[in-house]
């Protein structure tokens, strides 16, 4: 038997081909290697070549900013906002928190001229996106011999965005603020304004621009941005009412002389404020000095009280009008009779109120006066202050006129500070804008039986006299009218008045004093034609009380709206 044995074909061996292989192999590593390396070289030169670029844009960046091309080439305006997002200057706000004054991040357009390719085209380009650029002038500006002109200030985003798009070389952004007032003409003639630089030229903002600028802490002010706009819509609505020229508003806290609303109409938007000379501008309640008329009979009755040469029940003759050194002086409406103390300041007797003083005499006048601020400037933190107008030399004459406000003019501010001291007890503080929790210690400039003597007879004004027009029910006003007649060249205008009232509240312990003024107003029907201080400035003194009052809290009383007995009670017509 024939035993097959079947295998496989074991594989064959070929010792050239292998090594072909191999050699292909490493033909191949080869070339992956240097085109690895000629990549690598690619990159390297294409970093280089950004770097170059980048670098030129650097340089570039540097040389605008920083170096100069001329001699007479100014360097580029640095960014006046600091580090992050403070703003360089202090927000200004009100006792209770409410900015009314702050600063927005902006950019200002400015143009390097010797950088523009062509002027002409460049202003007609820019007054296609700023239309209120004028071509003629942009164009001048442009092709100035300056290194530099601004052109725009305060452009917005959307204009940045779409001067940036003209893509005209030689135009700049300049990163800056600027001071916005969130609250218009309300506090215009308090708060002040800045210039187109950002500096304080008014009010707090210039009396504190050291401060806004180095502290970054908001400054708060005594205003009540509440209190301020009642007052400024009240003196509007007297102006209105009787056609007026002007008005005055302020409310005093009587125990800190804290200014929580100061008034001067017509006012300013300082956002967008006019030229400089303009009326507005003008601040008639620090600045403005006017002779007062017979609010002034507060302070010759207070002096003469408080110097014991009369009583709450001395009586003067005001039966006729009293002839001296060549004047007469005579009452609106006389009573032709002998009048007391408290019926002097009821009736608004002139006749009356010269007489006190004549007894009293000049010295002792003057030196009360003295006491209560009435003859010097007051230190109130605005650069706009008014220095009184005062008699020199002070004659006799003088000691009479004064008596009833006439021959010594001050501002309103002035006013509403020294009666404020009348009736907070007999103490004298500096009026100030600035919040204060702790008042410094005043100057005691009456005895306190005077100071209750003269709210009692403040009170008797507003309950029997010429301030009835003033009374709020609950409320205990006192106060005291004053119509003074406007100086012009030879005397005294009869129909150009100012009409004031001064009042305090509540009058058992008075916490604040409002004064209004209106300057020249006119007759109406309402008022039947007069133009006193009574039918023009307590109404509006009136509507300040009632609506302030609940803003602090102030509950009203039910106690009697009539005079206490024994005290006098003479009804007066306005």
């Amino acid at each position: 038997m024939t035993l097959f044995l079947s295998r496989r074909s074991a594989p064959e061996f070929h010792p050239s081909e292998d090594f072909q292989t191999s050699q292909a192999a490493v033909k191949l590593d080869g070339v992956k290697s240097r085109a690895l390396e000629t990549g690598r070289g690619r990159l390297l030169v294409a970093a280089l070549v950004f770097m170059a670029a980048y670098g030129g844009i650097a340089l570039r960046m540097l040389d605008v900013s920083v170096i100069e091309h001329s001699p007479d080439a100014k360097p580029a305006p640095q960014a006046s906002i600091p580090a992050g997002d403070e703003m360089a200057r202090a927000d200004i706000i009100d006792r209770n928190g409410v900015v009314l004054a702050t600063s927005l991040p902006t950019v200002s357009l400015y143009a390097r001229t010797s950088e523009l390719l062509d002027t002409q085209d460049a202003a007609e380009k820019l007054a296609s996106v700023l239309p209120d650029l004028d071509v003629d002038e942009t164009q001048a500006k442009l092709s100035s011999a300056k290194a530099f002109a601004y052109l725009r200030r305060n452009l917005t985003p959307r204009q940045e965005y779409d001067v940036n798009a003209l893509g005209i070389p030689g135009l700049y952004f300049e990163k800056g603020e600027r001071r916005v007032y969130p609250h218009g003409s309300l506090s215009a003639h308090v708060v002040g304004m800045t210039d187109i630089d950002n500096k304080g030229v008014s009010g707090i903002e210039k009396k504190f621009d050291p401060r806004l600028t180095t502290d970054h802490q908001p400054l708060r002010l005594s205003l009540d941005i509440r209190m301020q706009t009642i007052v400024r819509n009240e003196v509007a609505r007297a102006m209105s009412d009787f056609n007026a020229l002007g008005g005055v508003g302020l409310i005093m806290d009587v125990k800190t002389a804290e200014v929580l609303s100061m008034v001067s109409l017509p006012d300013f938007d300082p956002n967008d404020p006019p030229p400089a000379t303009d009326n507005s501008m003008f601040n008639r309640a620090a600045k403005g000095v006017y002779e007062m008329g017979s609010t002034f009979k507060l302070f010759n009755t207070a002096a003469a009280l408080d110097y014991g040469t009369a009583t709450p029940t001395s009586s003067y003759d005001a039966t006729q009008p009293l002839h001296i050194y060549g004047a007469v002086i005579h009452d609106d409406h006389p009573e032709k009779r002998w009048l007391s103390v408290a019926e002097i300041l009821i009736h608004s007797s002139n006749i009356g109120a010269a007489r006190m003083a004549m007894e009293m005499g000049g010295a002792n006048q003057r030196a009360f006066l003295n006491k209560v601020g009435l003859l010097s400037p007051l230190s109130i933190e605005l650069p706009e202050v008014g220095a009184p107008q005062v008699p020199n030399p002070w004659r006799e004459i003088s000691t009479v006129t004064v008596a009833f406000g006439h021959g010594l003019s001050v501002t309103p501010l002035h006013l509403i500070t020294g009666v404020s001291a009348l009736v907070n007890g007999g103490d004298y503080h500096q009026p100030t804008l600035m919040a204060t929790d702790q008042p410094p210690p005043g100057d005691r400039i009456e005895k306190t039986k005077t100071s209750q003597a003269m709210r009692d007879l403040m009170r008797d004004v507003v309950l029997s006299g010429t301030g009835k027009n003033a009374d709020v029910p609950g409320y205990d006003v006192g106060g005291k009218t004053g119509t003074a007649e406007k100086a012009v060249k030879g005397g005294y205008a009869r129909k150009s008045v100012l009409a004031s009232f001064i009042a305090d509240f509540p009058t058992s312990d008075p916490r604040y004093c409002v004064l209004v003024m209106i300057d020249e107003p006119q007759g109406t029907t309402e008022s039947h034609g007069f133009i006193t201080g009574g039918w023009v400035a307590a109404p509006a003194v009136k509507r300040i009380i009632a609506a302030i009052a609940p803003l602090t809290g102030m509950e009203p009383t039910l106690q009697s709206q009539q005079a206490p007995p024994g005290r006098h009670n003479v009804a007066q017509a306005q």
